[in-house]
């Protein structure tokens, strides 16, 4: 079984498709598959499907899908009913767990792949981080997690603290790829993220650094006047004085640019491994 959550829906037995297409129990799919293993309370699955207002019938309108996603799963593995309630889609404690260990499963694979790259990070390994981390990035596909699902509170929730980890992990792959002197090889993606995330500091901060580092000032000077103007006219405000600092750094030729940090790495703390060098002091 190959499922996918990082993106549109999708769960897979061979060549075909299981999720279904109905809202509410692709709803209740998506919810079971972005806590897999972690047992989903009947009242959270309630509450993902009617808000605040659940009919009467609400708990045996829950029955009723999970019976149809159980229904589904015999049909695609071959199992029996009672082999599926037992190893799958289970029953547990006034609630629901999603408990099949796929073949594939692109959230599972992520999260294994961040905690690699934390570790990797934690020994000083920073081209296996980042290596880690593109990895785990590349498993993304088009738009936030469960993408064509309609979110209640719960799944809402859910994608947005997934949205955070892979943002922080970009911030932190960017950073070691600059720290490993690839600024040039990133410029192209660069663009493409800071058009896309046209308020994200970080990353035009990044941009800036990796323009400078490559011989285009001009470039980097332009690329905070762009996101200053954008500022501006979207919310009347002006850039962070740190991006301030780096915009004039950038004018003034300052050395420190070339060993400048934007995103501080996690603190180690095995064995009290020494610091990476850090940003200059003036950041």
């Amino acid at each position: 079984m190959y499922i996918r959550v990082l993106g549109p829906l999708s769960v897979r037995h061979g060549t075909v498709e299981m999720a279904p297409t109905a809202q509410k129990p692709r709803k209740v799919l998506a919810l079971l598959l972005l806590n897999h293993l972690r047992v989903v309370p009947v009242s959270a699955l309630i509450d993902e499907l009617w808000q605040e207002v659940p009919p009467k019938t609400a708990r045996t309108a829950l029955q009723a899908y999970v019976f149809h996603l159980r229904k589904q799963l015999t049909r695609t593995t071959g199992l029996t009913m009672a082999e599926v309630a037992e190893t799958m889609l289970q029953t547990v404690q006034n609630g629901y767990r999603f408990a099949a260990e796929p073949g594939e499963f692109d959230l599972q694979t992520y999260h294994r792949l961040e905690r690699a790259g934390a570790k990797a990070m934690d020994a000083d390994d920073l081209r296996s981080a980042a290596q880690y981390f593109r990895q785990a990035l590349h498993l993304w596909r088009r738009g936030p997690a469960v993408a064509d699902v309609e979110p209640g509170t719960r799944i809402r929730a859910e994608v947005a603290a997934l949205e955070q980890s892979r943002m922080t992990m970009l911030d932190y792959r960017i950073e070691l790829d600059l720290r490993l002197g690839l600024h040039r090889e990133i410029l192209s993606e660069l663009a493409v993220l800071t058009s896309r995330n046209r308020f994200h500091e970080n990353l035009h901060a990044q941009y800036m650094i990796a323009l400078y580092r490559s011989g285009y000032r001009v470039r980097a000077l332009e690329a905070f006047h762009k996101l200053r103007h954008n500022m501006i006219n979207e919310f009347g405000l002006e850039p962070s004085l740190k991006l301030k600092k780096y915009h004039q750094a950038v004018l003034t030729l300052d050395p420190a640019l070339d060993e400048a940090v934007v995103v501080p790495l996690p603190q180690r703390s095995a064995e009290n491994l020494p610091e990476i060098p850090s940003v200059a002091s003036s950041f």
